[in-house]
């Protein structure tokens, strides 16, 4: 079954994103399973979830309204691996920050793009 979410780079880039939190934070401490390793992996699965959703979306203005929680779960995820490595819970992780900023950018070129049909259309 392919879906037309499938083919956004964003979405593709967000099941990425989810692969290396998840793989991240299978090292952290079993204390924290219920915490913060529950909330990260909650907020990544958020990303392509938000835009597949509003990619189903009858209009223009609902999809626009999914990339933008999509954004804020990008934010909310960026600022639980601040945590992480404040805590000693994980050492700086270069590949999963540029990963994050290319879905950031990407979902917010997306956004850009769907305000603009939104307007024209």
């Amino acid at each position: 079954m392919r879906r037309t979410h499938h083919e956004l780079l964003a979405w593709q880039r967000g099941i990425e994103l989810i692969k290396s939190i998840y793989t991240l934070t299978a090292s952290f401490p079993a204390s924290e399973a219920f915490g913060l390793v529950a909330q990260m992996r909650r907020a990544a699965v958020s990303v392509p979830s938000n835009i597949a959703e509003g990619a189903a979306r009858e209009s223009k203005k609902e999809f626009a309204q999914f990339l933008i929680v999509a954004r804020g779960s990008l934010s909310e995820l960026e600022t639980q691996l601040r945590i992480c490595v404040e805590l000693g819970f994980s050492p700086p992780s270069p590949g999963v920050d540029a990963l994050m900023e290319d879905v950031f950018r990407l979902v917010g070129g997306l956004l850009i793009s769907v305000r603009r049909s939104h307007a024209g259309g």
